[in-house]
């Protein structure tokens, strides 16, 4: 298999885009990561995405974003593992490159979810559950999680204002990210009296819905330095499983599939958790980045929201996380996620993430999680 690196990106700020629809979110983004790698063609293009159908009334994302930018006949998919998606549509296109059936892969991700409100939009997303057993009792993703940290709080003797650290360092990060949807820090207090969505979930806890787009561009590493001073090498992008429904797991307390994902990414890169200088998580509520640092070898079980209370997330920490806002302060677009963090490591471990910037970082992950952990993808980086 050959190297991949990755050799432009683009950006949409995430936020509520109601002037723009959906291809448009994605043409802006595909377009800017083909101006940033100086491309007009490509061989290929992913595009992660879970809700078009849903919140657009679209499927056939593949050919329809190729078409609007200008690249209609190209290889073109969209790829779906829920909120895992956009990492899901990296795997595809790294693994295209690596396996040599194409040179110029385009990975987009994209979602609109502004457009949908209330109960249509909790609906949609709960989707990533378990239809049979988890969403006819009237589970959402709000309350699966609730669910996880009630019960991490219960076996592990957290209260819930110890998660606090981990919002308030999103929110802190994302006042330097131009593309963050809340570009506003929070205090503790802010968080502990933030309204209850479901106990013991605040509003605070959770990260916002938003429409977004964001895109990279692949290439064989050894083919990068014609295209870019700046290439970033993917050294692993693995994926682990696990049931959908908590109730089927091992010990819903622990992210197995997280687990699997990222030993296989230490092994094929040839690293350790103590070579990582910094963790674009999936922090999607509180509770899913305790247990995602956790899963990494990070911390021991039950103590990864200590790190989040002694400081050791912040960026001149242990193990810097959300470094660009995370989902909580950049916000999640579902789809689109994975991608957004990929791109969030690339400037990190290329020193271009300004004010944010984490010292003499040189090796980045991402970890992207669809539904509860059914689906999770880990992506290392280096510079």
């Amino acid at each position: 298999m050959r190297d991949v690196s990755i050799i432009g990106f683009g950006q949409t700020p995430v936020g509520e885009h109601w002037e723009l629809s959906l291809r448009h979110l994605a043409a802006q983004a595909v377009l800017a990561a083909m101006q940033d790698a100086g491309i007009e063609r490509a061989d290929a293009l992913y595009v992660g995405n879970m809700l078009s159908s849903e919140t657009s009334g679209q499927h056939h994302l593949g050919a329809l974003v190729a078409d609007f930018v200008g690249l209609r006949g190209i290889e073109a998919f969209r790829v779906e593992a829920a909120c895992a998606s956009g990492a899901a549509a990296l795997r595809a296109g790294y693994l295209a490159v690596a396996s040599d059936a194409a040179d110029l892969v385009i990975v987009a991700g994209v979602e609109k979810m502004t457009d949908s409100i209330g109960n249509s939009i909790t609906t949609a997303l709960a989707e990533a559950a378990d239809a049979d057993y988890e969403t006819p009792h009237g589970l959402s993703f709000v309350s699966i999680n609730a669910l996880l940290m009630r019960r991490y709080m219960y076996e592990f003797g957290v209260r819930h204002e110890d998660f606090a650290g981990f919002a308030i360092t999103a929110h802190q990060n994302a006042v330097n990210n131009p593309y963050a949807m809340f570009r506003r820090p929070i205090t503790k207090e802010e968080f502990v009296q933030a309204r209850m969505i479901a106990d013991p979930i605040n509003l605070l806890d959770s990260s916002p819905v938003a429409d977004g787009a964001a895109a990279v561009v692949l290439c064989p590493t050894e083919q990068a330095r014609s295209f870019t001073d700046h290439p970033v090498r993917i050294r692993a992008c693995e994926v682990g499983t696990d049931s959908l429904a908590l109730h089927d797991r091992r010990d819903p307390l622990f992210l197995e599939a997280g687990y699997i994902s990222v030993q296989k990414a230490y092994a094929r890169a040839g690293v350790t958790p103590a070579d990582i200088d910094l963790f674009e998580l999936h922090d999607a509520f509180t509770i899913m980045a305790a247990l995602s640092l956790e899963a990494a070898g990070f911390a021991r079980r039950g103590e990864g929201v200590r790190l989040a209370m002694d400081g050791s997330i912040a960026r001149n920490g242990r193990i810097p996380i959300s470094t660009m806002g995370g989902l909580k302060g950049r916000g999640h677009p579902v789809g689109a996620t994975g991608i957004y963090q990929v791109i969030e490591v690339a400037q990190q471990v290329t020193g271009r993430a300004g004010a944010n910037q984490v010292p003499n970082a040189r090796l980045g992950m991402a970890q992207n999680i669809g539904g509860s952990g059914a689906t999770i993808i880990t992506t290392i980086l280096e510079a």
